[in-house]
């Protein structure tokens, strides 16, 4: 099958889960979440990046960020000096990573962006090995968390790391939410019946939170871009929306990829609640 081909099938695949409400218009919100892109956020990630991966540069290495999404996290590891390869599921995604590219690295060689799916082994096996392989958020949306995960592993060099974020099985809870995300993909009704309770309780738990800390009651949304440059309005509905949906515990996610001969080298859980754990492990070396 040639890379045309494959697109225009990813594509149609594509199309066809989001007319069905079996997937998230991920791309729109990373649209609109660009123009709210400044150099204060692309610095606050390139700073979480370094944080979690122990480094002070990429240079020389090669990074890949499988589902870009916005493209600011390629963006981070372009800047640190990295040999960027960035790729999406989602068309729009693709679309937004290429526009991050072009405002801030137009003249960047050593950064290719492409469209395609971590379920692909074919197309995976395309692109190579790397020294960091990055996957935040993303693979629990694939609907196949672990033949991803799995699929993504082989990518990592000998001695290089494997950064992936996924989110923490709350049980019951993590049931709810996939109810409730399906609802939100079900069409704009579901979307706005939705959006309407979730999104006016956050605002206001956070103001309550802040008033009770003797802050501005408007302190945790100001602040919120220093959790990685991201954005509350547009990190809420990705939450609310994000379907397909998995989660695991952390020890469903460590033991596994460390009896692969990986090792855990840093890890940042949320404490119980429906966010992201962090993994960074590293390859041994063969």
């Amino acid at each position: 099958m040639t890379q045309s081909t494959l697109h225009s099938a990813v594509t149609s695949q594509h199309s066809a889960e989001l007319r069905s409400g079996e997937r998230f218009t991920f791309g729109e919100n990373w649209r609109d979440f660009l123009r709210t892109v400044d150099e204060s956020r692309i610095q606050v990630a390139t700073e979480s990046l370094k944080s979690m991966l122990g480094v002070t540069t990429l240079e020389g290495k090669r990074f890949i960020d499988i589902g870009s999404g916005s493209g600011l996290f390629s963006l981070a590891a372009h800047r640190l000096g990295a040999d960027v390869t960035s790729f999406d599921y989602d068309p729009s995604s693709v679309g937004c990573t290429l526009e991050m590219k072009a405002r801030y690295a137009p003249d960047a060689d050593r950064w290719r962006i492409m469209h395609g799916s971590a379920l692909d082994p074919a197309f995976l096996a395309t692109l190579g090995t790397y020294d960091v392989v990055y996957s935040w958020g993303v693979l629990h949306h694939t609907g196949q968390m672990w033949n991803a995960t799995h699929n993504v592993m082989p990518m990592v060099r000998s001695g290089g790391l494997l950064f992936i974020a996924i989110y923490n099985d709350q049980g019951v809870w993590s049931k709810r939410w996939t109810k409730i995300k399906q609802v939100y993909c079900s069409g704009q009704l579901g979307k706005l019946a939705v959006s309407s309770i979730f999104i006016p309780y956050w605002i206001l738990s956070g103001v309550k939170s802040d008033m009770i800390r003797l802050r501005a009651p408007w302190h945790s949304l100001v602040t919120y871009r220093k959790n990685r440059g991201m954005s509350p309005w547009h990190d809420w509905h990705d939450w609310l929306g994000g379907y397909p949906f998995e989660a695991a515990k952390p020890e469903a996610i460590i033991l596994p990829i460390q009896q692969a001969g990986f090792i855990l080298r840093n890890l940042n859980t949320q404490f119980g609640s429906v966010g992201c754990v962090e993994y960074v492990f590293s390859r041994t070396e063969s």
